[in-house]
């Protein structure tokens, strides 16, 4: 049973910056990993994504340009990059593992997640 750990979450005013961490009890060097937010009253929904080589990413249009992505596998740890942002990325976030090597934007296709950190954006 792989447990994740998100940290990092807290208020920020718009245009600042915040940097998540998502910390994994165990580490599989062909898991992909995700971050998923979900804002009050809404569905929980795809941030970004990266493959386990870390060579490929993805990104949910909303946030492209601003979030980044990465993994430190020697550390298990997989990081979520927040610059400008927005009242609108006001959520909790959370970090998700799929044991597979290709990442998806599918929540549904992740196998383990984290108890989420809250994300609070004022304008």
């Amino acid at each position: 049973q792989v447990q994740l750990v998100e940290s990092g979450g807290g208020l920020v005013q718009a245009g600042g910056s915040l940097r998540l961490s998502c910390a994994a009890s165990e580490w599989t060097f062909l898991s992909s990993m995700a971050w998923f937010r979900q804002a009050p009253g809404k569905e929980r929904e795809f941030v970004s994504a990266m493959t386990w080589k870390g060579d490929t990413t993805y990104y949910a249009d909303s946030v492209k340009g601003r979030f980044t992505i990465s993994r430190d596998n020697t550390k298990n740890l997989v990081y979520l990059q927040m610059n400008s942002l927005k009242p609108e990325d006001t959520a909790i976030y959370y970090c998700a593992l799929r044991l597979l090597r290709t990442a998806t934007m599918n929540r549904a296709d992740y196998d383990y997640w984290g108890q989420g950190t809250q994300v609070t954006v004022s304008s």
